[in-house]
């Protein structure tokens, strides 16, 4: 089953059992993914939608923690709430330690010496990540590896 399918039923239960929250935030998602369509003129694959989640997902911390600044309790639990709907989307988060073993194995994989080297890592990383982890996640564990000691 596709995510876009998962959403789309997530969408019609959300409806019948009232859960304003679920809906409001499925509805949300579903709408980027019909405008990136539209924009792309292309249907999305389920990688592409996974990123559009994770996507989501960012600018969900990032409200929370204007949030925090702001003192507004009210924005930060509808936030948190709409996170977890999000996340029920995306495949199992990858530990920590297994970015990392996955980091090292590319480092020796690609000849990486430094940070220069960076793309070439991420090239390799990037596909076996797919979705478990987010991006400026990965990027981090690959800049740390490839920091001189």
């Amino acid at each position: 089953m596709t995510i876009k399918t998962q959403l789309n039923d997530s969408m019609r239960d959300a409806m019948k059992s009232g859960d304003e929250v679920r809906k409001r935030t499925v509805r949300m998602v579903l709408a980027a993914v019909k405008q990136a369509e539209v924009d792309k003129r292309i249907e999305l694959d389920d990688m592409a939608v996974m990123n559009l989640i994770q996507k989501e997902v960012k600018n969900r911390r990032e409200a929370i923690e204007e949030a925090k600044k702001a003192n507004r309790a009210d924005l930060i639990a509808d936030n948190e709430a709409e996170i977890k709907v999000l996340e029920a989307f995306l495949p199992k988060a990858m530990p920590a330690e297994d970015l990392r073993a996955l980091v090292q194995a590319a480092i020796a994989k690609s000849g990486a010496a430094g940070p220069g080297d960076m793309g070439k890592v991420m090239k390799i990383v990037m596909p076996k990540v797919a979705g478990r982890a987010p991006n400026d996640m990965v990027s981090a564990a690959v800049k740390e590896a490839l920091q001189p000691k």
